[in-house]
């Protein structure tokens, strides 16, 4: 044998002899000496039955351990207290802990331990000085009582009959107070009555806690708060939320907690109860953000139920029977800042007897939902409080659908494009806000991604009432689609508007009720290209003594009915940009009675011409032809004199306006043409010509017209009732030709007549008066001759707060009087004058009217009431103003 050989053989002999001796001289300094050693050299008191060390591999083995700390008080370190019955530590630091004092070991072994951990006291922030961790690759724990506390001495987790097996585990005060309170690989638990008290506000209980092959159990989980909800809001008076959640039983695999992230997967809850009480306190938002992330495979609630309430106690949210299916939810840094803070790549939801309520109560009886489409049946929304200035429902519907093509986060903003919305048999009523709120907020749509595309949206046999004002809208058998909408944010930030391209919708029974009126269709069908209504109708909800009594100042009463509305063009009233262009508008067989009663006091508003009021519509409008045909209208008017109301009737009525616009679309032409023709008190023909430029600023107009072969008698519906006059004769020819503006018309005006004579009656239209038919007849020329002259119609003056038909009825009364009564006009005023004044004011007996004609004039003249009615009533001059006098329209003509 080589001499090197030899003498290595004897070194490694030498050497294992050596540290067989050191081994043997450590055991038994262990078992003598090292308990005074920790006690002198580290913060802990440790005695034990039986200990050994083997140097070599670091491996201890003791049994019957007692452990205290010798400064309970001292919470810079970790504080132990208890017995552990048997310790085994595989590769114990010993290096590490005899001089950097760390306590470390590949494997730990603790049997019935049952200790009480007091957790060291979180790291000085301003310092950055780091307390002495403990580390343990892989630790196992067999039937131990264990209980952990905070440096404060709050208990912060317990658990009894502990069996614990879990790799890379690492436990430090900064794990505790930042991040996750343990971190490790892999895991092997079971043990009972499990207590984790996270904060000062929160509890969690578990019953028991078992796994088999890497799937964990979890029985009775209970995150419930530790102070009532009036205590909460007393201490934590900037917190908004108190949950109080309850899992009967949950079923897990792969939990992996590391650093910040807590990963697992095939996660199932069996009737999950989730409470959550909320305040009007706007939270606080943090500075730092939670780092915490969750990565969860698959997510299966079943049966669960959820219950927001809001601050005053009552119910925000309620579901119950829900059964939730996720895969691959995430919660990390990327999506808390989205609108929606979690990931996933699907999710199925299910559930009964859903309740959201807000000012309304919105209650689902059944609820489908998953990425792709959703189905939600027997939904009702009903009030729940007074709230006028926002818009209520009362609605019930036995079923709704919706598909989506996408939904996803893009940039943190949520993209949403939806195929189609069915909505069926939806019933009740919509009453709209008032719209009137304080200090209303811009709101905040950063989280979404404009415009929302909703792609078309169907409304199936519903039967829908829409009141505003309390004046309601219904609509019966409403079938309605609507195809293309694009929600977009409104650029003040006050909400969202929608834009519409195509939709179409049809209803039976249409209603809308206001204040004086009941207006119907037996059908209504409109798109953005026709629109076509039957038997419409518009009847007066009061009587006309009713009507009288409730208007502040004269106003119109109508009375009308059309068989059928049909119109064709393009119009767009649902954007910003809207416009009606209309090529074609056809009115047939309307009947419209009109009534109206001097009554009550004038209105004094100023009343603009039709040029005008067409040029101050907002929205861009024009209809190529509009046709009224074969309708009626009737005109009817009293006074508080008449002994009931006179009418005027035009039947066959047809009428034909041209470009019917407001001015408001370039390079169409602005000028209006009217031309109707109809039949007078169904005795003569009458035609009209008017037009005016909707552009023109000075509003000017013309207007022309012609009736020939009327008999005088035709007149006398309108004008004995009040006036108390009846005319004979032949109106054999009538022309006019008026041109004008807003302050007064002129032209020319032409009568044919013959045998044309009057009769005035009493008050009570029984009796002829005579002498004063006799007077006026002598002042009106009773023949015109065949080729009577053209007369000249001049300034003529408007009165600003009459209409135009007013001004218009001006101008024939003047083209009358000049034709009738001849050049001698000023002389015939008066004298005129005096006779209706005496018509209306008969304050002389029968005895005065049978004197002469001197006498008569002589007291006309002498007659104080005569001359009173002479200064106050000037524009009313002559009898024959009224005879021809046109109905005062509303300001709103």
């Amino acid at each position: 044998m080589k001499k090197w050989v030899k003498k290595l053989l004897v070194g490694l002999g030498v050497l294992l002899v050596i540290i067989l001796l050191a081994n043997f001289g450590l055991n038994i300094w262990l078992k003598t000496r090292l308990p005074d050693y920790i006690k002198n050299n580290t913060d802990y008191k440790v005695s034990y039955k039986s200990l050994e060390v083997d140097l070599l591999s670091g491996n201890i083995l003791a049994t019957k351990i007692s452990v205290n700390n010798k400064n309970p008080q001292n919470n810079n370190v970790i504080g132990l207290q208890g017995t552990i019955d048997t310790l085994k530590i595989s590769r114990f630091g010993i290096y590490d802990a005899v001089f950097n004092k760390q306590i470390s070991s590949s494997d730990l072994l603790l049997s019935k331990p049952n200790l009480n951990v007091i957790l060291a006291k979180p790291v000085d922030d301003k310092t950055g000085k780091k307390r002495n961790p403990v580390k343990f690759e892989n630790i196992r724990i067999n039937d131990g009582d264990v209980s952990v506390f905070r440096h404060t001495k709050q208990k912060f987790l317990s658990v009894q009959d502990l069996d614990l097996y879990v790799e890379n585990l690492q436990l430090t005060e900064e794990s505790v107070e930042d991040k996750l309170p343990v971190v490790f690989d892999a895991y092997d638990i079971k043990g009972k009555n499990f207590f984790v008290r996270p904060d000062d506000v929160y509890a969690l209980k578990i019953d028991a806690i078992r796994t088999s092959d890497g799937q964990m159990t979890v029985d009775n989980f209970q995150l419930v708060p530790v102070l009532d909800f009036e205590q909460f809001k007393k201490y934590y008076p900037k917190k908004n939320k108190l949950f109080q959640f309850a899992i009967k039983k949950m079923e897990f695999k792969d939990l992996v907690l590391k650093k910040n992230k807590l990963s697992l997967s095939n996660a199932s809850f069996y009737e999950p109860n989730l409470l959550m009480y909320t305040t009007d306190v706007v939270p606080v938002r943090v500075k730092k953000p939670s780092d915490l992330e969750l990565d969860l495979e698959n997510i299966k609630m079943s049966n669960a139920t959820i219950q927001v309430m809001k601050p005053d106690g009552n119910k925000l949210l309620y579901a119950k029977n829900l059964n939730v299916d996720v895969n691959q939810l995430r919660f990390d840094k990327e999506t808390r800042e989205a609108l929606i803070p979690v990931g996933y790549k699907n999710f199925q939801i299910s559930g009964r007897d859903v309740l959201f309520s807000n000012h309304q109560d919105f209650t689902i009886g059944i609820i489908s939902l998953n990425p792709k489409k959703g189905e939600l049946r027997n939904v009702s929304v009903v009030p729940n409080g007074s709230a006028p200035e926002k818009t209520s429902m009362n609605l019930l519907t036995d079923y709704i659908r919706f598909t989506i093509n996408k939904w996803d986060f893009t940039d943190k903003k949520m993209n949403l494009d939806v195929n189609e919305v069915l909505m069926s048999r939806v019933k009740g009523k919509i009453t709209a806000g008032t719209g009137k709120t304080v200090n209303r907020k811009k709101q905040n749509f950063n989280g979404i991604q404009f415009p929302i595309i909703i792609r078309k949206v169907v409304l199936q046999n519903s039967d829908i009432i829409y009141s505003k004002n309390n004046q309601p809208l219904s609509f019966q058998d409403l079938n309605a689609t609507v195809n293309d909408i694009q929600l977009i944010n409104k650029k003040d930030n006050s909400g969202i508007e929608a834009k519409i391209s195509k939709y179409a919708v049809s209803t039976k029974n249409f209603g809308y009720k206001t204040k004086f009126y009941n207006m119907t269709a037996g059908f209504l069908k409109l798109d953005q290209n026709t629109i076509n209504v039957t038997a419409f109708a518009m009847k007066p909800l009061v009587s006309r003594a009713q009507f009288i009594r409730m208007i502040p100042v004269e106003s119109d009463l109508y009375d009308i009915t059309a068989n059928q509305i049909a119109a064709n063009g393009t119009w767009d009233l649902f954007s910003d940009q809207k416009l009606i262009r209309a090529s074609n508008v056809t009115i047939r067989n309307a009947d419209a009675n009109i009534f109206r009663s001097k009554i009550p006091e004038d209105d004094p508003k100023e009343k603009p011409l039709y040029s005008r009021m067409l040029r101050s519509i907002k929205i861009p409008m024009v209809v190529n032809d509009l046709n009224l045909k074969d309708s009626k209208l009737v005109y009817e008017e009293d006074t508080p004199e008449s002994a009931g109301p006179g009418k005027l009737t035009f039947s066959n009525f047809n009428m034909n306006v041209k470009n019917l616009n407001s001015a408001k679309i370039k390079g169409n032409p602005t000028r209006v043409d009217i031309k109707i023709n109809c039949s007078f008190m169904n005795l003569a023909p009458l035609s009209v010509n008017w037009n005016f430029d909707v552009a023109d600023q000075g509003d000017r107009f013309a207007i022309s017209g012609r009736t020939t072969n009327l008999p005088a008698t035709g007149i006398n519906p309108f004008i004995r009732p009040y006036l108390h006059v009846t005319a004979t004769g032949t109106i054999q020819e009538m022309l006019f030709n008026f041109r004008g503006n807003p302050k007064g018309l002129d032209g020319k005006f032409n009568l044919k007549h013959k045998d044309l004579k009057v009769t005035i009656l009493d008050k009570e239209n029984k009796d002829k008066k005579g002498f004063l038919t006799a007077v006026a007849n002598l002042l009106v020329k009773s023949d015109s001759g065949k080729l009577p002259e053209d007369v000249d119609v001049e300034d003529v003056e408007r009165d600003p707060t009459k209409s135009f038909f007013n001004l218009f009825w001006k101008g024939i009364e003047q083209g009358l009087k000049k034709t009738l009564i001849g050049i001698n006009i000023d002389k015939a005023k008066k004298t005129v004058d005096k006779t209706a004044a005496a018509v209306k004011n008969v304050k002389q007996d029968v005895k005065e009217m049978k004197a002469s004609a001197k006498e008569v004039g002589q007291a006309i003249k002498k007659n104080p009431e005569t001359e009173k009615v002479k200064e106050n009533d000037k524009e009313k001059k002559g009898f024959l103003k009224g005879v021809f006098r046109k109905k005062e329209k509303s300001e709103t003509e």
